[in-house]
């Protein structure tokens, strides 16, 4: 029972990693970009909804369904580090990194799915 004690209270220190991911197409110079406090699920929950046909970008989901899954890729662009013992809101460092990583990218001549 004590590790099971153990488990829980490791599993609820545990910080998820948070950053933004990038999906790529390799027929186009086109990205999206997403700023999220979970990446692991934000990434799933892409995959998803592209596969599904309900991503929020319609854009993306066009070339999607039209390209297929084979065509993009989906990565981990950045990481954002938690400051220790800390219950800071991350969202408006999120939103700078996202606004950083596009200036980055567009001088690199990289588009944006609107």
């Amino acid at each position: 029972m004590d590790r099971k004690k153990e488990l829980k209270e490791q599993y609820k220190n545990t910080k998820p990693d948070m950053g933004i991911i990038i999906i790529k197409s390799d027929f186009s110079n086109k990205c999206y970009l997403e700023a999220t406090r979970r990446m692991k699920s934000a990434i799933n929950k892409s995959i998803f909804t592209l596969n599904f046909g309900s991503h929020i970008n319609k854009e993306l989901q066009k070339d999607w369904k039209e390209k297929g899954k084979e065509h993009f890729k989906i990565e981990i662009l950045d990481k954002l580090e938690y400051i220790e013992d800390s219950d800071k809101d991350y969202r408006k460092d999120l939103d700078m990194l996202v606004s950083i990583w596009k200036e980055k990218l567009q001088r690199d001549g990289v588009e944006f799915y609107k």
